[in-house]
């Protein structure tokens, strides 16, 4: 198959007639063609064995996702586009760890324009005077599901209320990429909105807010 792919494309490079430039790169280009695999990450799934260090979020590889009921009928999916965080990623003693996350609120992405400016206001996020979103960790404890639960603060909208979030590490890997150490991490968490001022039109859209966070960190 690979063989009538390179065919057609001399065919096309050459005006019917075979290219010989790309039949001289063939010894090159067959092995890279069949080793994909090979420049994929060595994952360490093992929490123990996992580096520890001073981490930051990568923010081509991390999403913040929300659900919320509508109407009672379905849920409605949203994310925010913009988010950073750090980690000070202790695997040894998790007790010791700590993550500081902040969110941009105009980044909120609900593939729907006229909505996501609405939400904007001040009956919503208000983003004009409180543009950030910020969570701090106070303290870790472990799950019976090889889980963390991160505890700690996030304020939303000017207030700040105990929040928790279950985290997960997926395991760490030296990333070709990027050229550094990187974790795999995915949390979960729920808050009520009436508890950050924004009760408008309960029960219409729920109170309940789900979030689903899925990022790489990278080690500095």
């Amino acid at each position: 198959m690979f063989i009538k792919l390179l065919a057609s494309m001399s065919s096309r490079l050459g005006g019917g007639k075979l290219c010989w430039p790309l039949l001289l790169c063939l010894p090159l280009i067959l092995p890279l063609s069949g080793c994909i695999s090979l420049i994929a990450p060595k994952v360490t799934p093992e929490l123990a064995a996992l580096k520890p260090g001073q981490y930051k979020l990568d923010p081509n590889h991390a999403s913040l996702v929300f659900k919320i009921e509508h109407l009672g009928l379905s849920t409605y999916v949203g994310r925010f586009n913009q988010l950073n965080a750090n980690l000070d990623f202790t695997p040894d003693n998790m007790a010791a760890a700590k993550l500081e996350a902040e969110v941009d609120i105009a980044s909120i992405d609900v593939n729907n324009l006229k909505l996501g400016q609405t939400l904007q206001n001040s009956t919503w996020f208000d983003s004009e005077q409180f543009p950030k979103a910020y969570f701090i960790s106070e303290s870790v404890s472990a799950s019976d599901n090889g889980e963390f639960v991160f505890h700690g603060k996030l304020t939303l909208h000017g207030i700040t209320k105990p929040v928790s979030f279950n985290a997960r590490f997926h395991g760490g890997a030296d990333n070709w990429m990027t050229g550094k150490y990187t974790l795999g991490f995915s949390a979960y968490g729920s808050i009520k909105r009436a508890d950050f001022d924004m009760a408008s039109y309960i029960p219409i859209v729920g109170n309940d807010v789900q979030l689903e966070i899925h990022a790489e960190f990278l080690r500095e």
